[in-house]
This record gives C-alpha cells, sequence and structure tokens, in this order.
C-alpha cells in the first residue's frame, strides 16, 4: 500500500478517541495492563505527531486543522481539544509520581519470568531503559506543547489555564531530569578478553576474512582508537573501568544496559531525591535497549529541543552526558558493523551478541543504529546500497515479504518476540528469579529504519528500492491491524499475517501503536525532504528548455507589440510554462522536462499553423 502519514496518524487518533475516550474520561490500560512504559506510549502516539509535524499541532486552537478539529471532537471544540490534552498530561505524571512526589519508571507488566510466573511487586517497580527513554521523548513532547498553549493562554487573557500550565511545565521538567539521569546512569561500558567467550563471540563476528586473530585485534583496536579515548575521559565511568580501558589488548563494548548498573553513582549536579535509584543491571551493553535511548537522545538534543529552549541549565548538562554517549556508541557500532575490507560482519546474518546469542533482530538492531551514525554524518551512498541489501534479506527472513511455512520459526520474531535476559534483575528483594524482557517490534524498527535510510540516500535507485520495501513492510503491519472491536483501527493483530497460532486478545497494544505512529512520523519527513535530482535528467532539462527558449524567441519576433490575436496569447501561455521550468530546474528537473516538453508541442503547433497559413496564401 502506498504510505500515507496524514491519513493514517488521523486514523489511528480516530481509533483512540473511540477505544480510550469514554464519559469524558481517559482508559489508560492495554493488552498489557497500565504502567509507565505503556502510558508513556499511549501518549506518545496522541503527543509525538503534535510536536513533530506542524500541521498536526494541538497547541494553537486558532490555527488547528479542520480535520484535527473533526477527528478529536469528542475532546470539544479546538480549546477544549487543548485544554483536554493538558488534563491528559497532568493525569500521566500523577499516575507515575509517587507520594514523594519522586517520578516512577516502573516497567510492571513487560518484565517476564522465565518460567512465565508473575515478577514480585519489587521487580514490577524495577526501572528499565525503555521506561527513561520513553519519558524523555513524553516529557519532550509535553513541554513543547504546554510552551505553545501557554502563548496562547496568555493572548487570550485564560488565566486558569496559564496556571495550570505552569505547574505541569515544572513537573514535566522533573520528570525529564529523572530520566535524563536514569539514561545516563544505565550507559554500559563492557571489557572482555579476547579469549574469553565472550571476546571470542565477538572476534567470530568481526573475522570474516579469516584473518589470524592477532591481526583482527590490532586493526580492530586502531579503528576503535578514538572511542576509547574518550571514553576514558568520561569521569563517570569511575577509575576501575577507565584503568581496564586503559589496556589495549581488551576487547570492550559500550552501549546502554537495561536499566542502571550496579557501579554507577549518582550524578553530582542532579538532587538525590530524583537520580539516586539503586542501580541493579549487568554493565553489559543490549543492543535493544542501546537503539531505545539513541532515539530519546535525538529528541533531546534535536533543533526543535534547542530552538524552543526546552532544557534547563541542569538538563542541557545532562544533554552534553547524553551526547558524548549517543556518538560514541552509534560511532563504535558503525565500525563493528562494516569492520573489515571485504563482507560487513553486519551482512553475516544473523549478528551474533558477546554471550552468545544469534538473530535476525539483533542484525536488525545492529543496522538501525549503522543507518543512525550514517543520517548524522552524511554517509556513502556505497554504505547505504549494501545497507538495502541487509534490509531485504532481514525482510524476508522475517517472514514480512515472504509467506511464513507451517510452524514457521520466523514468526517468533514477531509473535511472542525476542526473548532477552535480564542480568542483575535477580538481585532485587533479596534475591529471587531473572526477569527477561522480550522485544516483539521487528517490523516497525524495521520500517522506520528504511524510511530513514530512503530520506538520507543520494541515489535514485537505493531510494527507490528502500521505499518499495517499506510500502511492502507497511503492508505487512497494516494487514495486522485490528479489525474489529474495541479496539479496531490500532495495532496488534499478528495472528492475522501468522494464523491462530499468534492471535492476541482483543485489547490494544501501546508499545506496537506507538511504534506504528513513530514510523508515519518519519514517512512524513521522507516525504518532506528535497526530491532526488538525477543529473543526466538535469542535463537533459537545460537543454530542452535552452531550445525552447531560442524557438520562443523567434517567434515572438513576428509579433507585433500591440498583437491581441490568439496567437499572441499563446505565445504568453508558453513563455509563463517556460518561466515557471526554469525556476524549478534545481529541485524538479522532471517537472521542468515536463513542461518545457508541454511549450515544444505548442510551440511546434504554432510554427505549423504559420506555414499552412503561408501555403494558403
Amino acid at each position: 500500500m502506498r504510505i500515507q502519514p496524514r491519513q493514517q496518524i488521523l486514523d489511528i487518533w480516530g481509533a483512540m478517541v473511540s477505544t480510550c475516550y469514554r464519559d469524558e474520561k481517559w482508559r489508560w490500560d492495554g493488552i498489557l495492563g497500565a504502567d509507565s512504559i505503556s502510558d508513556s506510549e499511549q501518549l506518545l502516539c496522541l503527543l509525538y505527531p503534535a510536536a513533530e509535524i506542524e500541521t498536526f499541532a494541538l497547541d494553537q486552537p486558532a490555527s488547528m486543522s479542520e480535520d484535527v478539529r473533526k477527528v478529536l471532537a469528542a475532546f470539544g471544540g479546538p480549546v477544549g481539544i487543548g485544554t483536554t490534552v493538558l488534563g491528559l498530561i497532568e493525569e500521566y505524571l500523577a499516575r507515575n509520581t509517587d507520594a514523594d512526589d519522586v517520578p516512577r519508571f516502573a516497567a510492571g507488566s513487560y518484565l517476564r519470568s522465565p518460567e512465565d510466573g508473575d515478577p514480585t511487586a519489587a521487580q514490577r517497580a524495577l526501572e528499565v531503559v525503555d521506561g527513561y527513554s520513553r519519558s524523555v521523548t513524553v516529557c519532550i513532547a509535553a513541554l513543547g506543547f504546554a510552551r505553545g498553549f501557554d502563548r496562547w493562554a496568555q493572548a487570550e487573557r485564560r488565566t486558569a489555564i496559564s496556571t495550570r500550565i505552569a505547574d505541569l511545565s515544572r513537573d514535566v521538567s522533573t520528570r525529564l531530569t529523572a530520566a535524563m539521569t536514569g539514561l545516563v546512569r544505565s550507559f554500559a561500558v563492557d571489557t572482555l578478553a579476547p579469549h574469553s567467550p565472550s571476546g571470542r563471540a565477538i572476534l567470530g563476528m568481526l573475522n570474516q576474512s579469516g584473518q589470524p586473530q592477532s591481526s583482527v585485534i590490532h586493526d580492530i583496536s586502531r579503528s576503535l582508537e578514538r572511542v576509547r579515548a574518550r571514553l576514558r575521559c568520561d569521569v563517570m565511568l569511575g577509575p576501575a573501568l577507565v584503568s581496564e580501558l586503559d589496556n589495549e589488548d581488551l576487547l570492550f563494548e559500550c552501549g546502554w544496559s537495561w536499566g542502571i548498573v550496579q557501579e554507577a553513582g549518582p550524578v553530582d549536579f542532579v538532587p538525590t531525591t530524583i537520580g539516586s535509584c539503586q542501580g541493579f543491571a549487568d554493565r553489559r551493553p543490549y543492543l535493544h535497549f542501546t537503539i531505545t535511548a539513541l532515539d530519546a537522545i535525538s529528541d533531546v538534543l534535536s533543533s526543535r529541543t534547542r530552538e524552543l529552549g526546552l532544557l534547563d541549565e541542569t538538563q542541557q548538562r545532562l544533554a552534553e552526558a547524553l551526547r558524548l554517549r549517543w556518538e560514541m556508541t552509534q560511532r563504535y557500532w558503525s565500525t563493528v558493523a562494516r569492520f573489515g575490507t571485504g563482507t560487513w560482519p553486519l551482512e553475516d546474518i544473523p549478528w551474533r551478541t558477546s554471550d552468545g546469542e544469534e538473530s535476525d533482530y539483533f542484525s536488525l538492531l545492529v543496522s538501525a543504529v549503522l543507518i543512525q551514525d550514517l543520517v548524522e554524518r552524511s554517509a556513502a551512498d556505497d554504505d547505504l546500497t549494501r545497507a538495502v541489501g541487509i534490509f531485504d534479506e532481514l525482510a524476508r527472513r522475517g517472514r514480512i515479504t515472504r509467506r511464513p511455512t507451517r510452524a514457521d520459526p520466523s514468526v517468533a520474531l514477531h509473535c511472542p518476540g525476542v526473548r532477552m535476559t535480564l542480568r542483575g534483575s535477580e538481585l532485587v528483594d533479596g534475591g529471587g528469579s531473572r526477569l527477561d524482557w522480550i522485544a516483539s517490534d521487528f517490523a516497525p524498527v524495521l520500517l522506520e529504519r528504511l524510511l530513514r535510510a530512503a530520506r538520507l540516500s543520494g541515489n535514485i535507485t537505493a531510494r527507490d528500492q528502500l521505499m518499495e520495501l517499506a510500502k511492502q513492510v507497511m503492508d505487512h503491519l497494516d494487514h495486522r491491524m485490528i479489525s474489529d472491536g474495541d479496539a479496531a483501527g490500532l495495532w496488534d493483530d499478528p495472528g492475522a499475517a501468522f494464523g491462530a497460532s499468534a492471535q492476541r486478545g482483543p485489547l490494544p497494544s501501546w508499545y506496537m501503536t506507538e511504534r506504528i505512529v513513530k514510523c508515519l512520523v518519519a514517512a512524513d519527513r521522507t516525504y518532506r525532504a528535497v526530491s532526488l535530482r538525477s543529473p543526466a535528467m538535469v542535463v537533459r532539462a537545460v537543454e530542452l528548455l535552452h531550445e525552447a527558449e531560442h524557438l520562443l524567441n523567434q517567434a515572438m519576433l513576428d509579433v507585433g507589440v500591440y498583437d491581441t490575436s490568439a496567437n499572441r496569447f499563446a505565445l504568453d501561455a508558453v513563455e509563463q510554462k517556460l518561466d515557471r521550468a526554469r525556476s524549478v530546474i534545481d529541485a524538479q528537473p522532471g517537472t521542468t522536462f515536463t513542461l518545457v516538453s508541454a511549450a515544444l508541442i505548442e510551440l511546434d503547433r504554432l510554427a505549423w499553423a504559420r506555414l499552412d497559413a503561408m501555403r494558403s496564401s
């Protein structure tokens, strides 16, 4: 299907209002039950498009789009929509703040016991990176909304609304500081001996050409020298880890663990009331949580956040700490993914992590980090062209562009998803069972990265391949939309794509729906980017334009200054076409080509008419 972000986002908003808004009350539950992460994901389905796409803005009642007003009509008129959204943010904060006004980021129902039993209450209260990252994005969007709505309220002298916004902005800012602090303290760097099981797993992925191990260690150490040096300068890592990084005979990984790492101390410039939560996570990076953190930090570092001045002094210092980790993590995984001179390690699907686990999902996550890094560094087209093949292979292996077979193991990528063990979670509450995290977002992660890569690509053929593959992934996800019941129009019904064994209940998955919304926002950005220009098309358009303007000049020589004949009007129309063609030649050479072709046809018709008139006379 053709991806239509505006219409599809409006459809999702309409489905959310029908599903969640009853008797002027908002329902926060979903298929996994309400908790900090689910609440954030649900609220983001509404706030994220409003923050990222100007025509979806909800903070300026006077200029709100007509289709937005209609789809959210249950909230009231334009002012009612704004005040309802304000109320939802207030309710979200109240639900996820404890009695001492300390923000909570409990993972709740997202945590699983290996035996599919119930985690203890203390384990359910564990804070994970997904909780921090989703809250960061919610808070950035909420602060932007509050800033815009307050401008309107002050202009309209709505004092009560301005007072509510002031209180809300303070509480949102407190939550944002706590979430950013959690991300800083969840950053993990792990050192590994080359001959350890983990070291051998890493070297096995890196050594795609059968080189001696000592040569691979030397080459990867040299490739990551700048990353290692910058990490050593990070005072928050602690002296013991910095000393390990000084040993260049050791391999290392960096990224985000599943939560605050055990060795992480408090951030000295953040109040202890919101930044001293105990850490339990092993310091080994997890690819899933790394991607989640990188996306949230992108929102913190975005030009919109900077231009609106949404961060206070403490948050700006946290943002700088996160920027360092963001840059080093992207550079690390981008280097590792493309290491060597032949086959990329990333092309050797599936990716094997340092603990020996293998999955196509891990290959997709490494691809996602690679694309993020290439976006930041304006990558060469060769890298993106190779990425097209990787994405296509992952779509096939994930049974997105190929039908699943009976009892196909690839279905497990989507339902129930990829299970990851949270090392250190057993230490909570005096010791217990080690918990798992299940990631089932293979398809939306693939779609979002395809759209990002397409926006980045400067190669017409590669961009076309990426967009065609994106449409096929959207077809797959559209097939998984819930088609009946209260949650119709939302996600996720994997049974529709993979059979009855993958069937889920009637409640919506905010985990999946929020990711679809982010994909649609990415599609909007891709469509708004300048279209690619073929050099050959530009040259051909210039040649045609030159010929057409020359013929027009010749034709005008025989037309009087005061001529009001049909012939003069026709030539004036041709001149207008050529003026328009020249004005868009740099951005739209194909349009120029078409306009000039039409002008040439008209000029030829007029020339033939003149010849015919001369013969008749």
